[in-house]
């Protein structure tokens, strides 16, 4: 397994227990939480949230979790995880059909004045076959689901993460050869159809610092995805290196591809990466805490945002007692919440 965390957000039904983490290298099983096609305006928790650019999902699985402990009484418990819940995540858009998830996010931050952030998750042969496995079942079929993407963003304002992992997974030889011009030739016509819409950004992911630790063993591959066309690159999604270090990597990285801007996901990153090299610290790792809150006010020309890319609560996968990948966690959340990076 890599040193990613990578999260397929899933919206299910809300169990007694549980938490999720994001994408990574392993990061397969995928569960919805709740699709995004049910969300509403900006009611609730949310209403309750600090004006942010970037939308405030209303139904998301912490915002329900707060209104069932609430009901249950564990007050102090629901007010910790508003932590979570009065914050921006992105929308990890599911299934054959990303229009619904896609349509509600695009909507919902409409009527709220801000953007949405979508993730844009299914990519031939995702994830290497691990617990993120799956993505689109052949070029023509993912080229006619990002354009369902794109189109359904329309007019809107739209921040769009470019498939988590895609560009690093070539890097690190887990993709086999075989499909990387495939690949390469999916992210630059993703690139361009997304581009079209005259209020999108389109970061391309270049995984983390963690993971493939010289960044200019991206510079080629990020370029020929074409790098160039897109607003820039995201770091750090579903993982937990320090802002400090994400910021040094790609202020570096940014040098060797025309000085892309980037967004760095600071979701889980309050307490930095779990010490030690092991295998599995980048799934459902204990300890970690929530990072700096979702901002485009960043004071740094080269960063763009901090974002909250993994949804804080999703499951990396079934590991240390967690469900499956992308599946809400109560108590990992909880514990996010309660470890959150000072203000």
């Amino acid at each position: 397994m890599h040193r990613l965390l990578r999260t397929f957000t899933a919206l299910t039904a809300l169990t007694a227990l549980g938490l999720t983490a994001g994408c990574s290298a392993d990061s397969g099983a995928k569960g919805k939480e709740r699709t995004a096609a049910e969300a509403g305006p900006t009611t609730g928790a949310a209403r309750k949230a600090p004006q942010n650019a970037f939308w405030v999902d209303p139904e998301s699985a912490a915002a329900r979790q707060v209104e069932q402990w609430e009901r249950e009484g564990r007050t102090r418990d629901a007010e910790t995880l508003k932590r979570i819940s009065e914050q921006p995540m992105a929308v990890w858009p599911a299934g054959d059909d990303p229009t619904p998830d896609v349509k509600a996010a695009v909507d919902g931050a409409e009527q709220a004045g801000r953007t949405a952030v979508l993730v844009a998750y299914n990519i031939p042969h995702r994830d290497c076959g691990q617990h993120s496995a799956g993505g689109a079942q052949s070029p023509d079929f993912y080229r006619q689901w990002i354009d369902k993407f794109a189109g359904t963003i329309g007019d809107r304002s739209a921040v769009v993460v470019l498939e988590p992992d895609a560009i690093a997974h070539i890097v690190d030889g887990c993709t086999p050869a075989e499909y990387h011009s495939e690949r390469y030739s999916l992210l630059s016509e993703a690139i361009e159809r997304l581009k079209r819409q005259p209020r999108v950004k389109v970061y391309l992911d270049a995984g983390n610092p963690g993971w493939i630790d010289q960044p200019d063993k991206l510079t080629e591959p990020l370029t020929q995805a074409g790098i160039a066309r897109a607003d820039g690159f995201s770091l750090n999604v579903s993982n937990f290196q320090s802002d400090e270090t994400i910021k040094a990597y790609g202020r570096s990285l940014s040098g060797t591809v025309g000085g892309k801007h980037f967004v760095m996901d600071t979701s889980r990153n309050g307490k930095g990466p779990l010490a030690g090299d092991r295998e599995d610290a980048w799934c459902n790792p204990p300890g970690r805490g929530l990072g700096t809150p979702p901002t485009d006010k960043t004071g740094d020309a080269l960063l763009d945002a901090a974002l909250w890319i993994k949804r804080p609560g999703d499951s990396d996968g079934p590991c240390r007692g967690g469900p499956a990948a992308g599946q809400w966690w109560p108590d990992y959340a909880l514990g996010l919440a309660r470890n959150a990076k000072a203000a």
